[in-house]
């Protein structure tokens, strides 16, 4: 994938919306307000009705920061994930952390499980805490979550992703060009029969956008897309399973499958194992993701490894920089755009 420079970017919003435009907004005292906010029960239904709509309207971040204690947004940068527990993560949230605790700076960390009104409602309470940087991932967000980012007055970085057109610094790579380079890579190593497997947890649009690239791949090759999605909510290695099972059920069987992720992947291989199949040869087998046990498969699992270290930590960089904690590099144009790279191991 190509490398390409980009400015950094500072952002500042217009000013903050306050409690007593909300109470305006809604008809209401800024009393009324507070109590929606602290004591729900108290408010009648139809004034609760009226203050959410202003508050979504207007975009609102109730302040939980004290006046005494209002320092404390300068060491706290927020982060919202989508999943805590999830391995891909990991190396970003080390190199994050690790790189902020040298200035003194701790992370505030929430899992939106891929769901965007949940990732609303943690930049919402993050907000209210007057974090210093706030740090998302993708571009993927629900229209309350562009409205807070957009009159946010810290900074805001959007990870594990490359939309250069937006406003938010962006870092990360492209998902749909690691599509592009799953496909190139088993066509040059023969394959013509290449399937798709998609996440089994709905709301991945990440995992959209890989597969996005796959199947625009396969038609400029003159080759039919063909893409399997699991029952929704399955666990990871169940689906990659009930993957395996049902596209080599087929009278005409993929000669290799291209998992949204390592989990996926590592299901799909130990089922095709368990049937009989001989991988590669049968079917070969592909990731995304390079998970510590990839390379401890039998066969060790051929996968994208995107760089999730170094996002963590230059997005620590540029957090540190924009708050002037670090020294703006000279060169404007910022080496944001990261590579992902081909693990070439014996399952593909």
């Amino acid at each position: 994938m190509s490398i390409e420079k980009t400015p950094g970017r500072k952002r500042r919003g217009a000013g903050r919306v306050t409690l007593n435009t909300v109470a305006k907004h809604a008809g209401v005292s800024a009393i009324t307000v507070s109590r929606y906010f602290n004591q729900p029960e108290q408010v009648s239904p139809e004034r609760r009705e009226r203050i959410a709509a202003a508050v979504n309207e207007l975009g609102y971040v109730p302040n939980l920061v004290a006046g005494g204690l209002a320092s404390a947004r300068g060491k706290i940068v927020a982060m919202v994930i989508p999943n805590i527990s999830g391995p891909i993560f990991a190396d970003t949230l080390q190199g994050f952390s690790d790189t902020l605790s040298l200035h003194g700076y701790q992370l505030l960390l929430a899992s939106s499980y891929f769901s965007l009104e949940q990732e609303e409602n943690a930049v919402r309470a993050f907000l209210g805490w007057s974090p210093a940087a706030l740090v998302l991932t993708s571009h993927y967000h629900s229209a309350g979550t562009e409205k807070m980012i957009a009159e946010a007055d810290i900074p805001v970085i959007e990870t594990w992703d490359y939309q250069p057109e937006r406003e938010p610094v962006q870092i990360g790579f492209s998902h749909y060009e690691v599509g592009v380079t799953a496909v190139r890579y088993l066509h040059g190593k023969g394959y013509r029969r290449i399937a798709f497997v998609q996440n089994s947890m709905v709301g991945d649009l990440s995992a959209q956008e890989r597969c996005d690239g796959y199947a625009a791949t396969l038609l400029a090759l003159e080759l039919e897309p063909w893409v399997f999605t699991p029952d929704a909510g399955r666990a990871p290695f169940e689906a990659g399973k009930q993957a395996m099972d049902a596209l080599m059920s087929e009278a005409l069987r993929p000669d290799a499958i291209i998992f949204a992720n390592d989990n996926l992947a590592a299901g799909g291989l130990l089922a095709g194992k368990r049937a009989g199949l001989n991988i590669p040869e049968d079917c070969a087998v592909f990731g995304f993701g390079d998970y510590p046990f990839a390379e401890m498969l039998l066969p060790s699992l051929s996968t994208i490894k995107p760089p999730a270290l170094e996002i963590g930590v230059l997005a620590a960089t540029r957090v540190l920089e924009s708050l002037g904690r670090l020294p703006v590099e000279d060169d404007v144009s910022r080496l944001n755009l990261l590579a992902c790279r081909v693990i070439e191991r014996e399952s593909a």
